[in-house]
């Protein structure tokens, strides 16, 4: 006998769902047979507010596409003016721009052990990840002077070079976090909870995750290797020494493994780039904001966030302001056609645990 259907509204202010949106639920039982996306609840159409203001106004809107993680929306932002424009950026700037970037990266990740873990009850795995991401905040203050949005990566460079002792700093917060890692193995991966919440849970099918574009940590949770440091370098990625975490089986568990490796991955870089990086300009000054116009043309860049595969379209009308900007981060198609795929089936337990394990940023979606 067929159990009657409910209907089940998860978010927008259930501490389960990644940002603010909601996911409507048809449930039999405890098993959930329909899900449904619902975003909107923090709308504010920055493509088209970056569209009314001048070239330079505009970075400062970008970083508010993912707060977690703005940087990467700073730099796509920059590099695509940049290339329009076909101006140059010193060699310093991009090495300082990648340390931001991978600054980034592991900040993101370690918030992520937070939803991650308190997912499955495990909440004091969440306040050491989220305590010890406050060390990364100190130095994105020291450099940028905000803790969380940045505005730093601008057209041209960026917008101040490292603080005198900071490279002293920076290496010392690498060491605290690498040892930390060790900590983090035996209260979460080692953990037969979370284990058992882990695997066999959210899979997603290869040829499934390259046919609806699935990009990051979840694609490489699939054992694909694809990373746009690696694919389509940027900036200096192509004279740092990284190789792409991948491991076959789809699951939240897999998901989880190359987050936990990317983590030290984004040290050894931070370290990399501190060792290699060359004195000299760290910004190839723009003229006067109010009277920079950009040739007429376009522009399409793209960088590795902690979400996979980020990318920015930009057209230029030879004005003072962009003619059009179109933003394709990962959120889509994970928040939406993977996500309400992978909810089929499971258990309704499980849904901010999969959720999670996804990386979705709804403004992303609702641009």
């Amino acid at each position: 006998m067929r159990e009657k259907s409910t209907t089940l509204y998860i978010g927008p202010q259930h501490p389960g769902i990644t940002g603010n949106m909601m996911v409507k639920l048809q449930v039999e039982g405890d098993t959930i047979v329909k899900a449904e996306t619902h975003v909107g609840y923090l709308h504010r159409g920055f493509e088209k507010l970056m569209e009314r203001r001048n070239w330079l106004q505009s970075f400062t809107i970008v970083c508010r596409i993912c707060v977690p993680e703005p940087d990467p929306n700073e730099e796509n932002y920059s590099r695509a003016v940049e290339e329009i424009e076909g101006r140059e950026v010193p060699e310093r700037a991009k090495y300082i721009r990648v340390m931001t970037l991978e600054l980034a990266r592991i900040a993101t990740y370690l918030l992520w052990y937070g939803g991650q873990s308190g997912s499955a009850g495990l909440l004091t795995m969440g306040q050491w990840s989220v305590g010890d991401r406050n060390y990364i905040l100190d130095l994105f203050e020291d450099l940028t002077g905000g803790r969380v949005y940045h505005m730093y990566i601008w057209p041209g460079g960026v917008r101040r070079d490292l603080p005198e002792g900071f490279k002293e700093k920076a290496l010392r917060t690498m060491d605290y976090l690498e040892k930390r890692l060790d900590d983090y193995d035996k209260l979460l991966f080692e953990n037969s909870i979370f284990q058992k919440r882990a695997k066999g849970v959210g899979i997603i099918d290869k040829n499934k995750a390259i046919e609806w574009g699935v990009v990051g940590p979840p694609l490489r949770g699939c054992g694909i290797q694809s990373d746009v440091r690696k694919d389509d370098p940027y900036e200096v990625y192509d004279k740092l020494d990284f190789e792409v975490p991948a491991m076959e089986g789809g699951d939240v568990w897999t998901r989880a493994l190359v987050r936990r490796f990317e983590i030290r991955q984004s040290i050894n870089l931070v370290r990399q780039v501190l060792d290699k990086m060359p004195g000299g300009e760290y910004y190839n000054k723009i003229p006067n904001p109010h009277k920079w116009t950009i040739p007429a043309g376009d522009a399409f860049v793209k960088t590795e966030s902690a979400r996979g595969e980020f990318g920015y379209y930009m057209v230029s009308d030879g004005g003072n302001k962009p003619r059009r900007v179109h933003v394709k981060g990962p959120a889509y198609v994970h928040g939406i056609t993977l996500l309400e795929n992978l909810l089929v089936g499971e258990n309704v337990a499980d849904v901010s645990f999969i959720m999670n394990s996804l990386g979705t940023c709804p403004p992303e979606i609702e641009r």
